[in-house]
């Protein structure tokens, strides 16, 4: 009786010493060049097919950026295009919108559309530049980052405690100078009627708009809030209903119109698009332009299947 017991455990174990020794495989090591099995998709709504990782990226940096921009910059812009719609997406089991509020896609028609007799030229420099960058992403603590970025910068870009009320680490306000020398978007004015100023907030118009106006900044100078006849709207508030390039403006009230200044453009959150431009003039590389406007961040090297960040390539 015993032998049987023991023979019955032994073939037992025997049964489960393959699966004991799976288990205690070791991990596979990552490594930098490996053939890729199972290439991301990403569904872009409004498009018919899912798009390659690599190919929407191009898309994006095609639409979101100047073709003309120095190749450092159109790098940075590829690298945090791919962070962006990798967190989005999850990694692309989601979809998503091509607007402004995620990320600009063009199509290849689109491009073509676009560059005209330049197509050629144009495409051949955007594959290069995101094949030099292939695979490379923004992490914090080795999670994805929200790469948010927007055109033009008044100098200094807002941190997102400042933008939304809550505070991201890596996206606080860095200086951001120069801009004036490429942008033609950093100064701009606009001029309202009183009863075009007054609609625009819902209000019938009155000189005490003018007297109870109020205003209060950020500490990048951005407007937070703007305070009128005991009500109050935040800056971001203010540029919807006004249609305006910025939070960074200035009001005033001048007898049958009200004239707005803006510096910037865009949310100010992030990498300024024309802030890398004149880094990558100064002779800042890709990376080091990533890491200015995110601060604490890495950039590493994604396994596409295994969804894991490793460290990055010198692709400077």
């Amino acid at each position: 009786m015993k032998q049987n017991i023991l023979l019955l455990l032994l073939c037992i174990g025997l049964l489960l010493l393959p699966f004991l020794l799976i288990k205690e495989k070791p991990a596979p090591k990552l490594e930098l060049d490996f053939e890729i099995e199972c290439p991301i998709l990403i569904e872009v709504k409004g498009e018919l097919e899912k798009i390659p990782l690599e190919t929407y990226v191009l898309g994006v940096v095609a639409a979101e950026m100047p073709i003309s921009f120095h190749e450092e910059a159109l790098k940075a812009q590829t690298i945090a295009a791919r962070t962006y719609v990798l967190r989005e997406t999850n990694y692309g089991d989601k979809a998503i919108s091509k607007t402004v509020q995620k990320q600009v896609f063009a199509s290849e028609e689109e491009r073509k559309k676009k560059w005209g007799a330049s197509f050629d030229e144009y495409e051949a420099k955007l594959q290069r530049i995101v094949a030099s960058t292939e695979g490379e992403i923004i992490v914090y603590k080795d999670q994805l980052i929200t790469a948010m970025f927007f055109s033009t910068s008044n100098g200094q870009t807002e941190s997102a405690e400042s933008y939304s009320g809550y505070a991201i680490p890596y996206l606080v306000s860095v200086p951001s100078k120069s801009e004036e020398l490429f942008s033609p978007n950093v100064k701009k004015q606009f001029e309202f009627t009183n009863k075009e100023w007054a609609n625009a907030f819902g209000l019938q118009w009155s000189d005490s708009m003018a007297k109870t106006f109020r205003v209060t900044k950020t500490d990048s100078n951005r407007v937070k809030s703007i305070q009128m006849i005991g009500k109050t709207w935040s800056g971001r508030e203010v540029r919807t209903l006004l249609g305006l390039p910025s939070t960074d403006f200035t009001i005033s009230f001048q007898h049958d119109k009200v004239v707005v200044e803006t510096v910037g453009y865009g949310h100010g959150v992030g990498m300024s698009q024309y802030g890398a431009e004149v880094l990558a003039h100064d002779s800042v590389k890709a990376h080091d332009i990533l890491l200015h406007y995110y601060k604490g961040t890495e950039i590493k090297i994604f396994s596409t299947c295994l969804k894991s960040p490793t460290n990055a390539k010198n692709s400077n």
